[in-house]
């Protein structure tokens, strides 16, 4: 068994998806727009050319998501998305790459659990926790 984020965006799942895979170094493996499914003449059409559909892969994690339809459409919360990392070089590229244009929480620092650690809400909405233990 695998468990799966799976994201909804307003709108801006294709440009948060090409974000995050040059933030983390993914590949995306699926993307299918309204306007490419059987269902495209029931969808309006200023939405034919949005995301119903995306996966992207990074190491051995795949992140999901799309557009859903605006009436749909429920804002981000009670969830971050987690990173682990064992190179505090790249928690810290991670936590930087994830916060342009968005907002930090809590900066990247040493905590009782962690010896890096930082909160922030990308420029898409979506929570992340970035964490490095050495050791980990």
């Amino acid at each position: 068994m695998k468990i799966n984020p799976y994201l909804g965006f307003k709108g801006e799942c294709e440009e948060a998806f090409n974000f995050y895979a040059r933030c983390l170094g993914g590949k995306i493996t699926a993307k299918v727009t309204y306007g490419e499914t059987p269902v495209a003449d029931q969808i309006p059409s200023e939405w034919h050319s949005k995301i119903i559909h995306a996966a992207m892969q990074a190491g051995d994690d795949i992140l999901m998501g799309g557009d859903p339809l605006t009436d749909s459409y429920v804002e981000p919360k009670g969830f971050s998305l987690s990173v682990t990392t064992e190179d505090p070089e790249k928690a810290e590229r991670l936590f930087t790459a994830l916060a342009e244009n968005g907002e930090i929480r809590m900066p990247l620092q040493k905590t009782f659990f962690a010896d890096q650690f930082g909160m922030l809400v990308d420029q898409f909405g979506i929570p992340w926790m970035i964490l490095y233990r050495n050791g980990t």
